[in-house]
């Protein structure tokens, strides 16, 4: 088996780490995370530093990849454009736990993680970077674009589009050949029934607008991720 690393020792790391360990074609040697401590415990897994010494530890540990475990679809951007600003050649790895189901026609892109009872059915596309969280299921001919994500027990209907770093929050049900817009939110239990356009967070039974967003903001309120806070915790 390749060595590799996981980027990010919070929550979500830790499914992550399941669906790598159960997938079983790579060991995991140790995790990258800027706001842990050097020998912080991630399920079992040491922290071994920030990615600012991944040239070293590449070398030491003779790492061939890495998988990124970071929630929040704009933070995980910005640490994979850091880590690619640092070590260019460092293949980004997908994630699939054997318990998901992935139709032989779907497709699925680098960088991007599946998690246990997720279902891809026919002609589903999955960009780079990507989260199908536990128990999701992308219907025939959906596609979610780079660094975007449906959380557990969503739903989508046949030929949706997810744009790229929009998110889908628990539970929520998406009808047939709806879009949802770049960077948006869906709140959780959201039943959405048309397009929802870029930049806004949508929530209700039908999903309707309550306001807008910018890229980085909270997904449902709270501090601000240019702050500095360590919002990869997601």
């Amino acid at each position: 088996m390749k060595n590799i690393v996981l980027v990010g020792a919070s929550g979500h790391a830790h499914a992550v780490i399941e669906a790598v360990e159960r997938e079983g074609k790579y060991r995991i040697v140790g995790v990258i995370d800027t706001f842990k401590p050097v020998g912080h415990i991630c399920l079992g897994h040491a922290v071994l530093g920030g990615e600012a010494l991944l040239p070293d530890l590449i070398r030491q540990y003779e790492i061939s990849g890495a998988v990124v475990a970071i929630g929040d679809n704009w933070v995980r951007h910005l640490f994979v454009e850091r880590i690619r600003s640092i070590v260019p050649d460092l293949p980004f790895l997908t994630a699939i736990h054997p318990s998901a189901q992935i139709a032989r026609s779907a497709r699925v892109g680098a960088g991007s993680v599946i998690l246990p009872g997720a279902i891809v059915c026919a002609n589903g596309v999955i960009g780079e970077f990507c989260i199908v969280n536990t128990r999701a299921s992308l219907d025939h001919d959906g596609r979610m674009e780079d660094f975007s994500s449906i959380a557990p027990a969503v739903t989508t209907g046949g030929m949706v589009v997810i744009k790229q770093f929009a998110a889908v929050m628990l539970g929520v049900n998406i009808s047939h050949s709806v879009c949802i817009g770049e960077h948006s939110v869906v709140g959780a239990g959201s039943l959405v029934l048309k397009d929802l356009p870029a930049f806004v967070v949508a929530y209700g039974s039908p999903a309707k607008v309550v306001r807008t967003r910018q890229p980085g903001d909270p997904y449902m309120g709270g501090s601000s991720h240019a702050t500095g806070t360590p919002a990869h915790a997601i």
